[in-house]
């Protein structure tokens, strides 16, 4: 069984957050750093940090290119500084050598230099045309679905981390496509934008799969208000890549009074791809906490966190009931010195039949040195009349003490698992984060019989093989 993950995005959601949110909740940073060196691509290096977030202490990712290819998504001047006029301008009036970006510059508290800018979306014969983040018109090389599937494809990333990940781009060309009026094959993620975008989106794939998550919760994505400036105007919060994956995937929405944008694209297209469940369930135990830093200062807590959470099932809750229930138990016992074996035999028989929960004899001498058994039985309150009436009827003993026992048991249940010999029963034991099997004697004991083999070497493979 795989585990549950929640997502709290009450500061939003962005790939980077999410990828240092998985990071902190212990995915490992090496299988991360083969994954995306497998990827067809020599543009990027990344950096795993910790940083302080209001006063919080949280993961954060950071993928670094190089100067003319740098984004300035996290530019805040950029973003949101409209009283800037954004007119095109000369290459030396912005700082530009090589035609690839804009040089306005943030430091946050960490100290980095941030940028602005994402994806775009190319209509053949015609110029770029704004997407939701900063698009620039000098001329660049640009990777559609198919060069991006071929990169995702050809890396050394698991089967499961590529199907998440072409998942993730697809649903962001798709929303992409419906905002620019163009078929999803057409849309076109620049060059600056799609090596920061790859990097994100495969690394939020590699650690969903390396700390072996099957199931997300995510409530909702707290978004901000207002506009955020791309290249060619200035555009509404949430920003439309973002209205089209919350309207095709059901995502709900918790638009609060923060000037920003709080939920990115690549952020909501990691929710629409993975979420399994928008409910957390009733009662639940937290295993671990992750929190992802994100790069923005809206002058909030710019974090996602994550926790690896444990549900209370209706079945579990059910089963711990039960064990509940037991923790005391009750023992029965008599001696006997009159009894004929064969009569001792078939008592015990018939108090496993009744649902003992076990039977046993102690071999004892009593009074006048006369050899005997002391008849032990371990059973439920509710029990013990009927299981006292059969020793009763069944052997010669007229008296029964009993006694109520504490005790301390694992949780445990029983399972049938294929192995290579057949089918075999298997009692499950919880031992504090792992687990035990046991194969029941009467399975193994069927296999012997059914293979010709000793039951010693049938039950070391069914072991082995539950173990497994």
């Amino acid at each position: 069984m795989g585990k549950t993950l929640y997502l709290e995005c009450y500061s939003g959601i962005s790939g980077d957050m999410t990828v240092g949110a998985l990071l902190d909740l212990g995915a490992d940073e090496r299988v991360l750093a083969e994954a995306l060196n497998s990827l067809p691509l020599d543009e990027f290096d990344i950096a795993v940090t910790r940083v302080k977030k209001s006063g919080l202490e949280a993961c954060d990712f950071h993928v670094i290119l190089d100067e003319a290819r740098d984004p300035h998504d996290h530019d805040m001047e950029y973003l949101h500084g409209h009283e800037h006029h954004h007119e095109p301008v000369s290459a030396h009036e912005h700082g530009i050598t090589d035609g690839s970006h804009h040089g306005h510059e943030h430091k946050t508290e960490d100290g980095r230099q941030h940028h602005h800018g994402d994806v775009c979306v190319h209509k053949s014969g015609s110029e770029m045309e704004p997407g939701n983040a900063c698009v620039h018109s000098h001329s660049h090389v640009h990777r559609g679905l198919t060069e991006i599937r071929e990169i995702i494809q050809n890396s050394g990333m698991t089967r499961r981390a590529k199907d998440t990940a072409l998942r993730i781009f697809e649903i962001l060309a798709m929303a992409e496509s419906k905002a620019h009026g163009v078929p999803a094959e057409q849309v076109h993620f620049h060059e600056v934008g799609a090596v920061d975008s790859i990097a994100d989106i495969a690394a939020a794939a590699v650690c969903l799969d390396n700390l072996d998550i099957t199931d997300v919760i995510v409530q909702e994505l707290y978004e901000g208000r207002g506009t955020v400036r791309c290249q060619h105007g200035v555009i509404p919060v949430p920003v439309p890549a973002v209205v089209h994956i919350a309207s095709a995937h059901q995502l709900a929405l918790h638009m609060t009074e923060t000037e920003g944008e709080l939920v990115t694209p690549t952020g909501a297209a990691i929710v629409a791809a993975v979420r399994t469940s928008e409910k957390l369930p009733d009662k639940y135990r937290i295993l671990k906490t992750g929190m992802g830093a994100g790069k923005r200062d809206y002058g909030r807590a710019g974090i996602l966190r994550a926790m690896l959470i444990e549900p209370e099932t209706q079945e579990a809750s059910i089963r711990k009931a039960a064990v509940k229930e037991e923790d005391t138990i009750w023992h029965l016992e008599s001696n006997i010195d009159d009894c004929t074996g064969e009569a001792l035999g078939y008592v015990m028989s018939r108090l496993l039949e009744e649902g003992a929960r076990d039977v046993y004899y102690t071999p004892v001498y009593m009074k006048k040195n006369r050899p005997a058994y002391e008849l032990n039985v371990i059973c439920k309150e509710e029990q013990i009349e009927r299981l006292q009436e059969i020793i009763f009827q069944n052997t010669t003993t007229i008296g029964i003490r009993r006694a109520k026992m504490e005790r301390t048991v694992l949780s445990r249940e029983l399972k049938e698992i294929e192995t290579s010999l057949g089918k075999v029963q298997v009692k499950v034991c919880g031992i504090g984060a792992g687990k035990r099997a046991y194969p029941e004697y009467e399975s193994v004991a069927e296999l012997c019989r059914e293979h010709c083999l000793p039951y010693q070497e049938v039950w070391r493979i069914v072991s082995r093989e539950a173990a497994e």
